[in-house]
């Protein structure tokens, strides 16, 4: 077959295969337009997810008829004064959206430049249909109908226009988080389904476009290195969701899915949540363009750094950085589902005589403080407690109170409370000035011990408690190789292991700061995280997630006793510890149950 030019038709469609892949596509296009032209209010229509029709109008500089012409050409922009593409700042350049857009659907195109007269070009599937003047205010309207009407080999691959609308609106959300300077409206079928107003601050119009919550769950980032700077908002780790989906990432103004960025992300969160959960986060990177090249996708979706390890070790430090200053703050939303499960008091019925302890044997109640009726009570309470004193009781409730050797330390004077005793041997119970605070014991301290050996590796290596007699453990070949290959950097962590023999490892050594901790079940962990190591991971990473395995090893368990000392000496520890608000998992090491909702389960309120 000869080599033959191809018709400009073909041409067009071949780039709308490139640009235009659904009505989101489509919509991003001319939305990025809009933003370009120097808009400050954008409204958007779509009709059945945008299958049906889209229209996006702004109040942007318009156009006038000769550039409206110009602009429904291939490779025709405003947006490039010279041919420097690296030094590019709009949003759009290529000059291809608007006619692969005329190539695949019709087209209406309605502009007006201040102190003229509005234009109107209609493109039916390439061929200018109609054109003339048009009443509109200053600014521009575009409308595209039909999309792929005339392409049904394009045309079937659409989803529903549920997904399809979906699509839409989030190509929607990720341009107006980028621009909280800008107004924007969307409009579904005639039901409005998003409306922002210009002039919100960064966090404002992030947590309007995903979660109010965010406001109250959130950090601020903000880090500067080398000429590149970080900002935005990122929620706490208990703050996190099941999908990925609510992560929005910016270069110079541009919503990107970069996986570079989404790796980085990643690695900041990585010891702080469960695999299968992700965090809440809006970051904005301000790089100088010869530092980024955004000319490597047709949809302008990626981008390549120069130095791709800067800005990723600037991601990571950054938000490490934002999550260690947020201390033991950990994501608080009253749920009331939980709530609901609080049941009011209807009496009870007395235990059969002679049985302990409301009929349930010897009494195994847990640590807990409670007062005792004051010993001169007032004439009004006097016969209150006569009268219960009078009566027999059938049930003897015990607990096991410690003596106060010392007045209670104030509670307002620390933001995680004071100890009132603990439930089920697992939740502390902590007072504050403003309502009552329940602590995860197991949760908190595995938190609090990987910090510790955090710091002492950085402070040289973590000390060593040897065994009086080194304890063997057997494991299938591959995860000994994997061990033995990682026995220096265990020995900096306080873990002195040796080979012993093809299918064996000899534990000679543990970190002092895990105590009697189980070696067996130690190293099988550990075996099993190397395994599941990603080989992209930096050293420092996978060192982490053997801190996080050895930290869990060595935290106070659940079903343990802690005497009020122990207990308040945690919420001390936790209030000075960063991450503590979350365990290794990203699950919250303590919630808050403030007195309005203790007056609600009451009905004071």
């Amino acid at each position: 077959m000869s080599i033959r030019r191809l018709p400009e038709h073909l041409v067009n469609r071949i780039a709308a295969g490139e640009v235009v892949e659904r009505p989101a596509s489509a919509l991003k296009e001319l939305v990025e337009n809009a933003i370009d032209a120097g808009a400050t209010r954008i409204a958007i229509r779509l009709w059945e997810g945008g299958i049906a029709g889209l229209e996006v109008i702004d109040d942007g500089h318009g156009m006038s008829p000769p550039e409206m012409a110009l602009a429904l050409e291939r490779h025709a922009t405003s947006k490039l004064p010279d041919d420097a593409i690296e030094a590019v700042e709009t949003l759009g350049f290529r000059g291809e959206a608007l006619p692969s857009i005329a190539s695949v659907a019709r087209l209406t195109i309605e502009s007006r430049v201040r102190g003229a007269e509005g234009w109107r070009r209609v493109v039916d599937n390439g061929a200018v249909a109609e054109e003339g003047p048009a009443a509109l205010p200053p600014g521009t309207r575009v409308k595209v109908e039909a999309l792929f009407g005339r392409v049904p080999a394009r045309a079937k691959f659409l989803r529903s226009p549920r997904s399809e609308y979906a699509a839409c609106l989030d190509s929607v959300r990720r341009l107006a988080m980028a621009r909280p300077e800008i107004g924007f409206s969307v409009e579904h079928d005639g039901r409005k389904s998003l409306s922002v107003q210009p002039g919100e601050t960064a966090p404002e119009r992030v947590a309007a476009l995903t979660d109010r919550e965010l406001v109250r769950n959130s950090i601020a980032v903000d880090h500067e290195r080398e000429g590149i700077r970080l900002g935005g908002v990122a929620g706490l780790p208990t703050f996190n969701r099941g999908v990925a989906d609510h992560q929005y990432l910016f270069v110079n103004g541009r919503p990107v899915k970069d996986r570079l960025l989404i790796g980085a992300v990643r690695g900041a969160y990585q010891d702080m949540l469960a695999r299968d959960r992700h965090p809440v986060l809006a970051l904005f990177l301000d790089v100088p363009t010869s530092e980024v090249d955004v000319n490597v996708h047709p949809a302008k979706t990626e981008v390549r750094f120069r130095e791709p390890s800067l800005v990723r070790g600037l991601i990571v430090g950054g938000l490490r950085a934002a999550l260690d200053a947020a201390g033991h703050r950990s994501a608080q939303r009253p749920s009331a589902a939980a709530l609901g499960n609080w049941q009011p008091g209807g009496g009870y019925s007395p235990a059969p005589s002679g049985a302990g302890a409301g009929g349930r044997g010897p009494s195994t109640s847990p640590s807990l403080s409670y007062y005792t009726p004051h010993p001169n009570p007032a004439p009004e309470e006097e016969g209150l407690w006569s009268s219960l004193h009078d009566r027999p009781l059938d049930y003897a409730p015990s607990g096991r109170a410690e003596a106060a050797t010392q007045a209670p330390p104030a509670a307002a004077r620390h933001p995680l409370g004071i100890a009132r005793g603990q439930v089920a041997l697992t939740y502390i119970v902590a007072e504050t000035d403003d309502g009552l605070i329940l602590v995860d014991q197991h949760a908190a301290h595995e938190r609090l011990v990987l910090e510790r050996m955090r710091r002492a590796v950085a402070d040289g290596g973590v000390a060593t408690q040897a065994l009086l007699l080194p304890e063997v453990v057997e494991l299938d070949e591959p995860a000994c190789d994997r061990l033995e290959a990682r026995i220096p950097e265990l020995a900096e962590m306080g873990l002195e292991l040796e080979r012993f023999g093809p299918r064996a490892v000899l534990v000679r050594a543990l970190p002092a700061l895990l105590g009697q901790s189980d070696a067996r079940g130690l190293v099988t962990d550990l075996a099993d995280e190397l395994a599941a190591f990603d080989e992209a991971l930096s050293l420092k990473e996978k060192l982490d997630h053997v801190a996080a395995t050895m930290a869990c090893h060595g935290s106070v368990r659940a079903g343990r006793p802690l005497s009020v000392a122990e207990m308040n000496a945690l919420l001390r520890e936790m209030e000075v510890t960063p991450h503590s608000g979350q365990c290794n998992h990203g699950r919250p090491t303590w919630i808050k149950l403030g007195h309005a909702d203790i007056e609600k389960l009451f009905g004071r309120k």
